[in-house]
């Protein structure tokens, strides 16, 4: 019996290696058309102009340079579409560059105006720059705003890779209403009203199951106290975190 079973199972293995060599070898035998197909496409879009291609067993390498991340990211999306592709090594870098203290600096910007008029004010987003590679920090209300977010970094000269480490706060109605009850809390106050007229520099409020955070900067210690009695007055709130920072010198 158990001879009997070692054979069925010998000759299911050689069924496998065989389907997959075969597999391989089907792949390999395209390669040629794959590669010639791949540069055709990519000679279709002059950002691609300095891209290069090989294919080996279907898998297809990218190379060469691209002033925007995001374009590195649409190469090989655009390549993985293509018939008898099976995959693609993404090897592309972006040519442009910039200081991490100026980038971070512009990245910080661009992402504080993010989706104004839209629910900013309860997104918070913060990045930092390392040898070109941004990282994202946060949570954000929906998943439209983190994509925003990453979009937006994407396109920046400057980036050479992205890291996303953002959070999508989970759908919830009662967390819905407790942001808009925090929000009017807040900016209702006499003290804090004064933070809602710079649509890059509102009091963050992030809601994640009941407990509040507040992210940003205030103008002083005063302030960051009564925006965190605020937020702990909001019903249905089960804990405050309050993150805000005091501007230096303030």
């Amino acid at each position: 019996m158990k001879s009997i079973l070692r054979a069925a199972a010998s000759f299911l293995m050689v069924g496998i290696l065989s389907a997959g060599l075969a597999a391989q070898t089907s792949s390999a035998r395209y390669d040629s058309d794959i590669r010639t197909m791949v540069m055709q496409q990519l000679a279709k879009r002059n950002e691609y102009r300095n891209l290069q291609a090989s294919a080996e067993d279907g898998i297809v390498t990218l190379s060469g340079t691209v002033g925007l991340y995001q374009q590195k990211l649409d190469a090989a999306k655009k390549v993985r579409k293509l018939d008898k592709v099976q995959g693609v090594r993404n090897q592309v870098t972006v040519s442009t560059t910039a200081p991490d203290a100026e980038l971070a600096a512009k990245l910080e910007r661009k992402l504080h105006y993010d989706r104004i008029g839209y629910d900013n004010q309860f997104n918070f987003v913060d990045v930092s720059v390392k040898d070109g590679v941004a990282t994202l920090n946060g949570e954000t209300r929906t998943d439209v705003g983190r994509d925003s977010a990453l979009s937006l970094v994407n396109n920046v000269p400057g980036v050479k890779e992205v890291v996303d480490n953002i959070k999508v706060a989970p759908v919830s109605g009662f967390d819905d209403r407790i942001r808009i009850d925090a929000m009017r809390a807040i900016y209702r106050d006499p003290v804090l009203s004064r933070y809602a007229s710079d649509p890059a520099k509102p009091i963050r409020i992030v809601v994640d199951n009941g407990k509040l955070s507040l992210y940003g900067t205030v103008a002083s210690a005063m302030d960051k106290q009564v925006a965190g009695i605020r937020a702990s007055q909001v019903f249905g709130v089960f804990s405050v975190q309050n993150n805000l920072e005091v501007v230096k010198g303030s």
